[in-house]
């Protein structure tokens, strides 16, 4: 059996690095093309002597060894690959994923902003290529494996844990540390995606990801927070039938799925799955007044056009600017509720334009971040 050829850019990242983890696992299945990481060339290195791909890729090339230097597009160029994991952060993911669909390459998808910036590019492109895109958050995950008919489906229901301060009150959310923010009680993730998680951001973005990926209107995506994160998401059929999936809060399984599609195999997360070691299952509607984030997200997927693009420019730098301890919680939605205020949508729009914005919103949002200090 010919082994599965596999490119995964952002290697040295969380899902990066748990990608690897599975295909460790799955040896004898795949063959590793290539890797690229940012800054983290001493990471690449280790990752590069172990698993020993043809090609790597970072922004200094010169600190790396043992494989041939390339850049992002010559990866996602190269038609030795079967598939290629999207697992970068930011916007630095849309220019490859586009050059790999226009190469006939499939997407496992770990990068939002591609589909939130530019998801009516890329799925169209993505069907005249007839190139898949294999969705790795959990949550699209769960969906992609719910829907056998996409005709007859009437709703998507996205699940959400509610990050650390589910239960927390709105003073304490205002007044919370890094520190508290990055305590996530399900998931281990990067730290941009974790503080996302605990204002909902995440969830809207996950809600703009859906509408493109399964052509969803967004009336019929809802979000329902469950605490235990068992269910990851689930679907409704047109006769009411709810088909859900479930499984241990693991981003292993998902990055599996997506890799491996449409095969499955025993891999590094698989166990028997006990309902009776769960034992309960909780679900409630979303604290609209305490987590504006999501209701301005689906705001913004609903006006379409470039609006997304602004949301996602304007969190991202505001995220960046808590984190470096500049700013509050609370302040990284009001920053992004102003600039959507003051955004003037653009509805025709190509992958230059797309990142033309993006950046004159980032700007702008840096000097309102300026006066917050």
């Amino acid at each position: 059996m010919r082994r599965r050829r596999i490119s995964i850019l952002g290697s040295t990242g969380s899902i990066g690095r748990q990608s690897l983890e599975v295909i460790e696992k799955l040896a004898d299945r795949f063959e590793i093309i290539a890797l690229s990481a940012g800054n983290n060339t001493e990471l690449l290195n280790q990752q590069i002597r172990k698993f020993r791909p043809k090609y790597a890729c970072a922004n200094n090339i010169n600190e790396v060894e043992g494989a041939e230097h390339t850049s992002l597009e010559e990866i996602c160029s190269n038609k030795e690959n079967d598939i290629i994991l999207v697992a970068v952060s930011g916007k630095i993911g849309l220019k490859p994923t586009i050059t790999a669909i226009n190469n006939g390459i499939d997407i496992a998808l770990a990068n939002k902003e591609t589909l939130v910036m530019a998801g009516d590019i890329v799925m169209s492109l993505a069907k005249a290529q007839k190139a898949n895109i294999i969705p790795v958050d959990s949550e699209h995950c769960a969906i992609h494996q719910c829907i056998k008919d996409a005709s007859q489906v009437d709703k998507l229901i996205i699940t959400a844990s509610g990050g650390p301060f589910l239960h927390k009150t709105i003073d304490i959310m205002k007044n919370a540390t890094v520190e508290e923010t990055l305590q996530h009680p399900r998931w281990n993730m990067g730290k941009k995606i974790t503080v996302d998680s605990a204002t909902l951001m995440n969830k809207g973005l996950e809600v703009i990801e859906a509408h493109h990926l399964f052509n969803m209107d967004y009336d019929k995506i809802e979000v329902v927070v469950h605490p235990q994160s068992v269910v990851h998401s689930a679907i409704e059929y047109i006769d009411g039938s709810v088909v859900a999936q479930l499984g241990i809060p693991s981003m292993h399984i998902p990055i599996q799925y997506a890799i491996t599609y449409p095969a499955r195999y025993e891999g590094i997360k698989s166990r028997s799955f006990s309902f009776c070691e769960i034992a309960r299952l909780d679900f409630e509607t979303p604290n609209w007044s305490k987590f504006k984030a999501l209701k301005l997200a689906y705001e913004c997927g609903k006006t379409g056009g470039s609006m997304p693009i602004c949301l996602n420019a304007a969190n991202e730098e505001a995220v960046f600017s808590f984190l470096d301890g500049k700013i509050k919680l609370f302040d990284i939605i009001d920053t992004a509720c102003k600039m959507v205020e003051e955004h003037k949508p653009v509805f025709e729009l190509s992958v230059d334009d797309i990142f033309e914005i993006d950046n004159e919103v980032r700007i702008k949002t840096k000097e309102k971040l300026l006066r917050l200090r």
